[in-house]
């Protein structure tokens, strides 16, 4: 089986995708750095941060519906955190709405706001991000980076392990389905608790059985590969590029 969860069409051949990972990890993080410090009343900043990451989506050749499918996914969760805040937060300056019964605060509004379209825009980041850069060479950056190894390892096993413990969430489904498996789950919630055990085992036992074959073999915890990337005029002048539109777009949207 094949599965391509975060970066799918990071293999495309376009200017952002021929560029260093560590141009864009700086670049998309100092952004989103950037953003974050932004005043919740600067409307045109967080405009002008858009059209930013527009440019970039358009120069990397992503389709725009599968960037906008993804960045969509953390709408709700955002909004489940974040829907009571104009009801939560009183104001004592700002002034409010009512709708019948219900008071709705201006400067909860405003925070909602500000939780919302600062988190979009990090996400739009980090999808543009893996989305235009192999994993390995992600990892590869921030090692670069000098971010910590065991953090890089981390990450490199979970993404490598999951379409394992996918694949045999999957079969799993399959062996229960081959037995007539279906219905309500509530009524076969014992079941699917079993189920989810037993993965929960296998995928342990296989962690287990895949260290101690690396320990076999010398590892010490560290990777070595044989990458060799340098940085190039273009990767400068990406970062440059991406670091002074937000910084004159945050100094002139204050």
């Amino acid at each position: 089986m094949t599965h391509a969860f975060l970066d799918s069409y990071s293999n495309l051949d376009s200017p952002i995708h021929r560029l260093d990972a560590r141009a864009k990890i700086v670049s998309f993080f100092a952004l989103i750095i950037i953003c974050v410090t932004t005043l919740a009343q600067a409307y045109f900043a967080f405009a002008g941060y858009l059209l930013i990451l527009l440019a970039v989506l358009l120069i990397s050749r992503l389709p725009l519906k599968h960037v906008m499918k993804r960045s969509l996914v953390v709408i709700p969760f955002v909004l489940i955190v974040a829907i009571f805040i104009p009801f939560l937060n009183p104001d004592t300056v700002g002034g409010g709405y009512n709708l019948g019964s219900i008071a709705i605060s201006r400067n909860g509004l405003l925070v909602l706001w500000n939780v919302v379209i600062k988190s979009y825009i990090g996400v739009l980041c980090m999808i543009l991000l893996s989305s235009t850069t192999p994993f390995n060479e992600l990892l590869e950056g921030f090692r670069k980076l000098k971010v910590p190894g065991i953090l890089i390892n981390i990450a490199a096993f979970m993404y490598r392990y999951l379409f394992v413990v996918t694949d045999e969430a999957m079969r799993m489904k399959r062996a229960g389905d081959s037995r007539n498996f279906g219905g309500r789950w509530i009524w076969h919630s014992k079941v699917i608790g079993h189920m989810i055990g037993t993965l929960f085992l296998r995928s342990y036992e296989r962690g287990e059985r895949v260290y101690l074959a690396m320990l076999a073999r010398g590892y010490n915890g560290e990777v070595t590969t044989l990458s060799r990337q340098r940085i190039s005029i273009p990767d400068v002048l990406f970062a440059g590029a991406i670091l002074i539109s937000a910084i004159l777009i945050r100094a002139s949207g204050k």
